[in-house]
């Protein structure tokens, strides 16, 4: 059990429950009524996403000052009370069930998923590899 962190729009994984987008915009050119046949997401929840300012900073960070930059407004952002009790939410629903969270950047070490895997474990969550 528990948040499996992917790639949206990745092959799903044996078991991974629900997939929940925590992206700022929908993908591009796909149907909505697509999003999930696609392996994209079956939930859109952009309240996770950096704000489209702060998600514009992580997309120019290219080097470890810039990108701790974006790391620490994103967290700042994630600090906010709905944000903050949706990870905790999430963190205790992990512990009796299966889903998924992402986002679509290829390298999640630059991407604020990471960053959301993160907060999670800080708040208890059960993570899956």
């Amino acid at each position: 059990m528990g948040i499996r962190i992917v790639r949206l729009g990745s092959e799903r994984a044996p078991a991974e429950g629900i997939r929940i987008g925590t992206v700022r915009r929908p993908p591009r050119g796909v149907p909505k009524t697509e999003f999930a046949r696609q392996n994209w997401y079956d939930i859109w929840y952009p309240n996770l996403a950096p704000s489209i300012e702060t998600m514009k900073l992580g997309q120019a960070a290219d080097d470890d000052a810039k990108w701790n930059a974006f790391a620490k407004r994103y967290r700042a952002e994630m600090k906010q009370p709905d944000a903050t009790r949706t990870i905790e939410l999430l963190a205790k629903l992990s512990h009796g069930a299966d889903f998924s969270m992402g986002c679509y950047c290829q390298d999640e070490s630059h991407c604020h998923r990471s960053i959301l895997r993160a907060l999670l474990h800080e708040h208890g969550a059960l993570l899956s590899a």
